[in-house]
């Protein structure tokens, strides 16, 4: 394995081979879920139900952190919260094999939430008011926090480094970045959230419906931040996110001022995003994923985006 190619060891016999290992055994079906971040396989099991195998990208977490994240997604299930859990075997949900971290969960199927309707919405509102309500209960002390250094200081340090950015946009991106991450901080420093452990990535693909309702999986970006980081990304509309809030009220008291915080948290999250993909360029599936990002046109637009953002947040 190379860091060039942090995927390349992974053969689908290495994978089978890490199931037989946890006490499985395999009947040889393998079907690739897709995932940029991880590795994700639906793992055939004689005379069983098939397992989800996850196998995490190398360096990107520490094993603390995965931990934390294993004991958050746990802890929400002991709460009758309907999270997909990792499987516990001898103790420990985390294992490792051929040099990679992996984890094991039960397969559970569904379709997309209907984010248009208000029954939907405040069903999800009032379950992320309990998931909110148990994140409130502790806090992650190695996953980090959804902050202007994670998500915009280190996104555009991950850029600069990787090549992708033309030279001549190089001084309007530093500088552009760089307001953001003052402007964002001064934001949540206005607001000054409460903060809690998070699903951190619930969009609606992260959600998954079936007759008996929804429950949500992948908690790989469980962070610690404000509340409105949970909803805003499922509200398609102004209206969406006022259902969600309506649901959410009814188990879990939300500050309103959090609403002022929406605007910058998907601006932080469009740095991220472009960390992010910057930082794995290495990794082939993400030029082949992500061809635009390669191109000038797109960084240009991106910092137009940036700058039209400037003034928003400037206004506001």
């Amino acid at each position: 394995m190379t860091a060039a190619a942090p995927y390349d060891a992974l053969t689908p016999d290495t994978v089978l081979d890490a199931i037989e290992a946890a006490g499985y055994a395999t009947d040889g079906r393998l079907l690739a879920l897709p995932s940029y971040e991880n590795r994700v396989y639906q793992v055939g099991i004689e005379d069983g139900t098939p397992l989800v195998a996850k196998f995490y990208r190398p360096a990107r977490w520490s094993d603390a952190a995965i931990a934390e994240e294993h004991a958050f997604a746990l802890e929400l299930a002991a709460a009758e919260l309907p999270v997909v859990a990792p499987l516990v075997i001898d103790g420990a949900t985390l294992l490792v094999h051929g040099g990679f971290r992996y984890a094991l969960y039960p397969r559970r199927g569904g379709r997309a939430p209907e984010l248009e309707s208000a029954d939907h919405l405040a069903w999800m509102g009032r379950l992320l008011a309990r998931l909110h309500a148990v994140g409130a209960r502790a806090r992650f002390r190695a996953r980090g926090a959804i902050d202007a250094d994670t998500f915009v200081r280190e996104g555009a340090r991950a850029v600069l480094a990787s090549g992708l950015l033309p030279d001549n946009l190089e001084e309007r991106y530093r500088a552009r970045t760089a307001a953001i991450a003052d402007l964002v901080e001064q934001r949540f420093a206005s607001v000054a959230p409460a903060v809690l452990r998070l699903h951190g990535d619930c969009h609606g693909g992260n959600v998954l419906w079936t007759d008996g309702g929804p429950h949500f999986v992948d908690l790989d970006d469980a962070r610690t931040g404000p509340a409105v980081q949970d909803l805003w990304m499922l509200a398609p509309s102004p209206r969406a996110l006022d259902a969600l809030l309506e649901g959410y009220a009814e188990f879990r008291d939300f500050d309103p001022r959090e609403l002022d915080l929406v605007e910058p948290l998907r601006l932080m999250r469009q740095i991220h995003w472009g960390g992010w993909v910057a930082a794995r360029w290495h990794d082939p599936a993400f030029p082949r994923g992500f061809p635009q990002v390669g191109e000038p046109r797109w960084w240009e637009q991106h910092l137009n985006d940036l700058a039209e953002a400037i003034l928003q947040l400037q206004d506001a």
